[in-house]
Order: C-alpha cells, then structure tokens, then sequence
C-alpha cells in the first residue's frame, strides 16, 4: 500500500490492519444481534422475565382470593377466666350500634355503706359515635359485678341469679345518655346463682359495669 508521500511506517501499517479487522468484527456481531433480535419477534431483552413475573403474581392473586383468610378467628381474643374481665356472651344484634359506639360508666350511690345495707350503683350508657343509633340495653344485657379491690376476684354479679330481663331497645342520639340504677344485696353470688350466697364483710371493694365488650372504669366503694 502506498501513500502519495511514500510507503507507510511499519507500525502505522499494521496499526490500521488492526483498527480494519476490528470494524469488521463489530459489523459482523451487530449483522447476527439483529438477525436473532428478528427471528425472536424484536422483544427486548429482560421481557420474558418480566412477562414470567407478572404470571406468577397473578396466579397468587387468585390463590388468595379463592380460599377466604381465617386469621380473623384465630386471633380474635379468648376470655382470660378471671372474674374480672368476664365479657358478655349476647351478641350484638344486626343493625343496632355496635359496641365501639359505645362508652359504659358505673356510679356508686355514696362512698361507703354500713354492713347490711344494700349499695347502689348507676350504669350510664352513652353513644359516643356521630350518629344516632339504637341498641338493646335490656337488664338481661347488662353486666354489673362487685369485685375484690385488687380485681382479682368476682364476689357478685347482676346476671348470676337474674340473667334474663325484658328487651330494652334506646335510640340514642349523638352523645345521648341512657341512666340505670341496680341495687346489690351485699352478699355474694356465683354463675347460675350456684352455691350459698353470704353477706360480704365489711372491707374496700370495687364495682365495675359492662354491656356487651363495652366495660366501665372501675369505681371503689367501701362497707363499713
């Protein structure tokens, strides 16, 4: 090869040499890159993958939706037996206000009764949601129950001799209140009203209220 001014050095000879081959390979490997790129339908790369993964995220979408979730059951919460936080076995009934509509308060008359008279105690039952609705307050609902100070036992309890009451159905409106007042005996009392009932001694207790899962603070009084 010659160049108007003469022959070229070796190395700028063979330099080119290089630099041709190397274009001719490049073409050569974007000439059989297209060739596959055609024969499989001009789909970019990494697009049967993506196609694989939505494929997957569907069938377990549908996997889900056929078999409903029971976790709601297994972790809805047990009665812990302790006299204390018995909760009430009436379910709400359908269209009334259901529980977290709800707030419940207990009253004691007066702070400290003499042995052998009988306290009583007020339950308010209050709708706490921003809408009116009604609900089943019947004395049969209602849960009134004297505990030890520390809570750690149940002596009496409004629904263990007296369980059933009359339907007592309250629309109540926004913050509206419904009042009732329950008078204990003073002696103890077990479910089913099992057992001897025997006067309470004189001492420090605890009363506390509840409609459906709905419990009151606890309210201290004392028989002297």
């Amino acid at each position: 090869m010659l160049e108007p001014n003469g022959p070229l050095p070796p190395e700028i000879y063979w330099r080119r040499r290089v630099l041709a081959i190397g274009v001719l390979v490049v073409a050569l490997a974007l000439v059989i890159w297209l060739v596959v790129m055609f024969a499989r339908g001009g789909d970019a790369p990494g697009s049967t993958k993506a196609a694989a993964s939505s494929s997957s995220v569907t069938k377990a979408a549908e996997g889900s939706s056929a078999k409903p979730s029971t976790s709601a059951e297994s972790s809805a919460p047990k009665p812990s037996g302790t006299a204390a936080a018995t909760p009430s076995s009436n379910p709400v009934a359908q269209g009334q206000c259901p529980d977290q509509s709800l707030a419940v308060r207990v009253t004691v008359e007066q702070p400290t009764y003499k042995t052998g008279e009988t306290p009583v105690f007020g339950i308010v039952i209050t709708n706490i949601s921003t809408a009116p609705c009604s609900r089943d307050v019947g004395s049969g609902l209602q849960q009134v129950s004297v505990l030890t100070l520390d809570g750690q036992r149940r002596l009496w309890s409004s629904t263990d001799c007296y369980p059933d009451g009359q339907p007592d159905v309250r629309t109540l409106n926004r913050g509206e209140q419904a009042a009732f007042t329950v008078t204990w005996s003073g002696s103890t009392s077990q479910p089913n009203c099992a057992g001897d009932r025997v006067p309470v001694p004189a001492g420090a207790y605890a009363v506390v209220a509840q409609l459906g899962s709905v419990r009151s603070s606890v309210e201290p009084f004392n028989i002297a």
